[in-house]
């Protein structure tokens, strides 16, 4: 797959940095749309990324940067969760003019937020999206819309996941609800029921299923899906006993959410209010099965979860060697 050009929309998050990251050590030319490329750290900088100065919410800038491409990952989400419904949507329909006019591959990394509890507990590739949260519905539109550019020609790829974690992972429920960022661990906050299950996905596990299904595009339909079961805790348990693991403290002290201080903020804290929103997800088992997937790649990429969730830690400031080389 080498000497095929990508453009990745997000590449200083954590999905589209990883993603990014694994196109390059396959040989792959990846450029990356930036409003500020100057303020890039160093590593940013010295990566192998080409980086294109431009607003993701420009038609013009996406459609200059998408010049030569033949897959544009679209990663970009506007960050703290601030206005999405004016900002996703459009920016998405700015990836598909661009993909129309070159070409390319349209790969967007897809959540369990789409699907509402009328189609729990086992969710497939083709089960009802009936969302019960506004950004439930602006993924079943983006879906949407994506379905229709496919079936214009453009091709498009989905890879659904659980809850992402990672080193690099920005808002998400382990570094926004069970830890907090920068600081030892002293306690997990967790939001889920005991004997609920969850599902997690591990981001470089989420970037290497992309990519490894990026190399088999051949056989790819116009509009393919895919599901990736990550890391299924089926009680609630397994990711607790992975951090009292990582911190070494076996007696780590685990206490519940606090979800009505939650709602009484949501009204002036945006993201308290997305994260009010999927309270459901953590009251019943919501499962995505990989048999798709694995027909596909025969396996599935799956870090094992102690290690998974140690270098999150870590990458996160939150382990003691961590914290002294910060």
């Amino acid at each position: 797959m080498s000497h095929q050009t990508a453009l990745v929309l997000g590449a200083t998050g954590g999905v589209g940095g990883e993603v990014a990251r694994r196109l390059l050590a396959r040989g792959w030319t990846v450029k990356a749309l930036n409003r500020n490329p100057d303020r890039l750290s160093s590593a940013e900088k010295a990566s192998g990324i080409h980086w294109v100065q431009g607003d993701a919410m420009s038609a013009a800038d996406v459609a200059a940067a998408a010049n030569s491409a033949s897959v544009i990952v679209h990663a970009v989400n506007p960050p703290g969760y601030r206005n999405w419904g004016e900002l996703v949507l459009p920016m998405l329909d700015n990836t598909i003019a661009a993909s129309r006019a070159t070409g390319a591959r349209i790969v967007l990394p897809g959540t369990v937020y789409n699907f509402g509890p009328d189609a729990f507990p086992e969710l497939h590739e083709n089960s009802p999206q009936h969302p019960v949260t506004v950004k439930g519905g602006i993924r079943v539109e983006m879906e949407r819309r994506l379905r229709a550019a496919a079936d214009a020609g453009t091709p498009v790829l989905i890879v659904r996941a659980g809850d992402f974690f990672g080193p690099k992972a920005a808002n998400n429920w382990f570094s926004q609800g069970l830890v907090k960022p920068g600081k030892p661990l002293t306690a997990v906050s967790y939001p889920g029921k005991r004997g609920v299950g969850h599902q997690w996905a591990y981001l470089p596990d989420v970037a290497e299923t992309i990519v490894q299904l990026l190399e088999r595009a051949d056989a790819l339909e116009t509009f393919a899906i895919f599901h990736m079961e990550g890391h299924w805790d089926a009680d609630g348990t397994q990711m607790i006993a992975a951090i009292r693991e990582a911190s070494g403290n076996p007696g780590l002290i685990v206490r519940g959410f606090p979800w009505l201080p939650m709602r009484m903020l949501s009204p002036f804290v945006p993201l308290f209010r997305e994260l009010a929103e999927m309270r459901y997800l953590w009251t019943t088992p919501t499962h995505m099965g990989n048999a798709r997937l694995i027909k596909v790649l025969g396996t599935e990429p799956r870090t094992p979860l102690n290690i998974a969730v140690r270098e999150t830690l870590a990458g996160m400031g939150c382990l003691p060697n961590a914290l002294a080389q910060g």
